[in-house]
């Protein structure tokens, strides 16, 4: 890892989770990164180093598992700046020449409830979720329903009583917590001690086979991609970046968001089965049977009671890599809650937490007006982290054989980055820290420089950042080399 100028606390993070993982110290050299990422956005948390290290990760493991297949050793180098920009890279693309519309609802966001201080953010981007939470609220669910009304009905709430009864309805809302109410949750108490990733050996199977050709360095691997909105979907787009072929699986009786899919879906093809048939359970059941990784985003048990839980999957297609995520982790009484960034965000303290450190920088410290972070930097953390999880689980099947799991959720990401400090309010938000680019067109310069055009089977026009984490020898496949399928049922349900 490059040490010139760069302060070891930098050093430490990305060193930390590289080891813990059994990744070779050695390879650690390889890693180029900002020396001062902090000041890359303006936050309290240290979100610039959270950018680079997991990008950075996740392009040194992929660097590791061609070095593994190819014996080509090669420097990888990532820079703050353009890592906190590709973790809000969703605000940035166009299509046609247009940005994209709102990408939240109209009336997701916080609302105060009755109890003095009291706050719960609603997630209703999706329409089942907007007509489940109105359903509570007794409000219409139509074109003209306001934030007034939703407003006016939350403040007869108390925060953790309308967060229970969503949640035993299946809706998506949490109640704003400080760090210390948080750390005082059960679920808190179970999350303690677990790592942002884990991979876990699940079966036993052969090494695998080194011999081909490849240039990029996931060559001939073969993704399934069964995530939706945001992390899951941003660690399938990082593995095509590399060569993956990534096949996008989603269901056509669920709902969509366009606006994020078409961003997310960059590099990978897309195509629809509906699980409920048997004919398109089978096909699924073929595919994963010749597939090297398994990458999914449901709630836990929701692919397993469909015969594709990792086990399931290990049995199926021994030496496969199997990736999970969730909102919550896996033990804990709230791990079959429906979750989001923001929900993690506002339940585990992160609003609060922000929203101090920022009224003591503006001398305003009378009411405090929660804060969320500059981007969904939960999820963003995680997709890269799960990228990172599956390369280095892949580098195993070459050093050890075996079928392995990779878990991500949000709150144990969330965790850590909580566990790496925060800045004081000089640094968080004084004249060095720098804010996003406002959202413009013609672009802002610093974004159009870093954007480029993508190839779409669709005959439409698009633009998106680049990757932020740069490889010496093996380009990034995308822009113009790859393809944006603009859809998700572009394509057949096939290997390349």
């Amino acid at each position: 890892m490059a040490t010139i100028g760069v302060v070891p606390e930098v050093i430490s993070v990305a060193k930390a989770l590289w080891l813990a993982n059994g990744l070779p110290a050695q390879f650690l050299s390889r890693l180029n990164i900002s020396s001062h990422p902090n000041s890359a956005i303006n936050s309290s948390f240290k979100l610039g180093n959270v950018a680079q290290t997991t990008i950075g990760l996740s392009g040194l493991s992929a660097a590791q598992f061609h070095f593994l297949r190819t014996g080509v050793d090669q420097e990888v180098t990532v820079d703050a700046r353009h890592a906190v920009l590709e973790f809000h890279t969703e605000a940035w693309h166009t299509v046609d020449g247009s940005l994209p519309g709102a990408i939240w609802d109209s009336i997701a966001g916080l609302y105060q409830t009755i109890e003095d201080g009291g706050y719960v953010r609603i997630h209703t981007n999706f329409p089942h979720h907007r007509r489940g939470i109105l359903s509570i609220l007794n409000v219409p669910d139509s074109a003209e329903t306001s934030r007034d009304s939703v407003k006016s009905a939350l403040s007869k709430w108390k925060a953790k009583e309308f967060e229970t009864e969503a949640a035993g309805k299946g809706m998506c809302a949490t109640a704003l917590r400080s760090f210390a109410e948080w750390g005082q949750h059960p679920h808190a108490k179970e999350l303690e001690g677990v790592p942002p990733v884990q991979i876990i050996k699940i079966g036993d199977a052969p090494k695998r086979e080194v011999c081909g050709d490849f240039f990029h360095p996931l060559d001939g691997i073969r993704v399934l991609d069964l995530s939706r909105v945001l992390a899951g979907p941003v660690a399938g787009r990082t593995l095509a970046a590399r060569g993956a072929d990534v096949l996008l699986v989603t269901s056509p009786h669920l709902p969509s968001l366009p606006l994020v899919d078409i961003e997310t879906s960059r590099g990978k093809r897309t195509t629809q089965l509906d699980l409920t048939l048997p004919a398109d359970h089978e096909k699924l059941k073929d595919l994963a049977s010749t597939a090297d990784v398994f990458l999914q985003a449901y709630r836990p048990g929701g692919l397993e009671a469909k015969g594709f839980g990792s086990r399931e999957l290990a049995t199926l297609r021994p030496g496969i890599v199997t990736a999970n995520l969730t909102a919550w982790g896996w033990q804990g009484p709230w791990k079959d809650r429906r979750g989001f960034d923001s929900l993690v965000q506002t339940a585990t303290g992160f609003n609060v937490a922000e929203a101090e450190v920022y009224a003591k920088f503006t001398g305003d410290e009378g009411t405090l007006q929660p804060r969320p972070l500059p981007m969904q930097a939960l999820d963003h953390a995680a997709g890269y982290l799960l990228a990172f999880g599956i390369n280095t689980a892949l580098c195993k099947t070459i050093t050890e054989g075996g079928s392995w799991e990779v878990r991500v959720s949000l709150a144990a990401v969330g965790q850590w980055i909580r566990s790496l400090g925060q800045l004081s309010p000089e640094e968080a938000f004084g004249s060095v820290a720098k804010p996003f680019p406002p959202r413009s067109l013609p672009l802002h310069p610093e974004i159009a420089g870093l954007s480029i055009p993508w190839r779409s089977n669709a005959g439409r026009e698009m633009t998106a950042l680049r990757h932020a984490a740069v490889l010496s020898r093996t380009p990034v496949r995308e822009g113009k080399n790859s393809q944006a399928p603009m859809s998700l049922n572009a394509h057949s349900a096939e290997w390349l």
